[in-house]
């Protein structure tokens, strides 16, 4: 699996890096995995929007999902992005119930005329097979309806945590992973709140209970410093501990 990050900056977009965004790609099956602030602009350095085989929205957060608005308005009146000819023109968007309402609200009150039916295929995240992905998720621990994803690709395994606080259930779908994708969102000297997000320490700690090889740290604010989340993960667990940049290639 390759995987290419279009955005890792937590919460908001931040000064070098748009929110949440990841290209994971096996086999020429392009799967997009949320789409916060300023990731669309970004995916299209890499391929034509059109081209994408399915996407993954981990919850309703703007910062995962607010640049779908954009996706709608590349495959309506695109050119090339075009992409409304049948149920099989729609690209498959698997996201907690209510995303399509979510989408139409964020687009426009009124989107319903617009028939975002014909655009995506709506469905919520299950167990299977996504293209050459084998595919599972995880209710975090969030204030709204979050899903950790779980894809795996012949014997290779990557596991994006989404946003969460502590959870024994990220630990468990992270059991073994190859790359684990996690998020680091509250700095040492940030003010702690439960069952929001992950200190780097956390994420570091999540990493050697699932005994992973690689922790790849994510959606740092941009308040915070990517470094010390990076360290303060480092100290909790003592394998390969990675920063993620965006543009960045990750390979499972």
């Amino acid at each position: 699996m390759k995987v290419t990050v279009l955005g890792c900056s937590g919460s908001v977009p931040g000064p070098n890096s748009p929110a949440s965004g990841y290209l994971v790609e096996a086999e020429g099956y392009k799967l997009v995995v949320d789409l916060g602030h300023g990731a669309f602009g970004a995916l299209q350095r890499y391929t034509d929007p059109a081209d994408v085989d399915a996407i993954i929205v981990t919850h309703l957060h703007a910062d995962h999902c607010i640049d779908l608005t954009a996706y709608i308005v590349s495959l309506r009146y695109g050119g090339r992005g075009h992409r409304i000819d049948g149920p099989e023109g729609r690209i498959p968007l698997i996201g907690p119930s209510g995303t399509r309402d979510r989408l139409e609200a964020a687009y426009d009150p009124l989107a319903r005329k617009l028939g975002l039916h014909e655009l995506f295929g709506f469905s919520t995240p299950a167990a299977g097979e996504l293209g050459p992905f084998g595919v599972s998720y995880a209710h975090m621990n969030h204030p709204t309806p979050t899903s950790a994803v779980r894809l795996t690709y012949n014997d290779r395994s990557l596991v994006y945590s989404a946003d969460t606080g502590e959870s024994a259930e990220l630990v468990e779908l992270a059991q073994g992973a190859d790359l684990f994708l996690c998020e680091a969102s509250f700095g040492p000297d940030d003010e702690y709140v439960p069952d929001l997000h992950l200190t780097g320490k956390q994420a570091g700690e999540h990493a050697a209970k699932a005994g992973v090889e690689r922790l790849v740290v994510t959606h740092v604010p941009p308040w915070c410093s990517p470094d010390v989340q990076a360290d303060e993960a480092a100290a909790a667990f003592h394998g390969i501990v990675e920063l993620a940049t965006p543009g960045g290639e990750l390979w499972v």
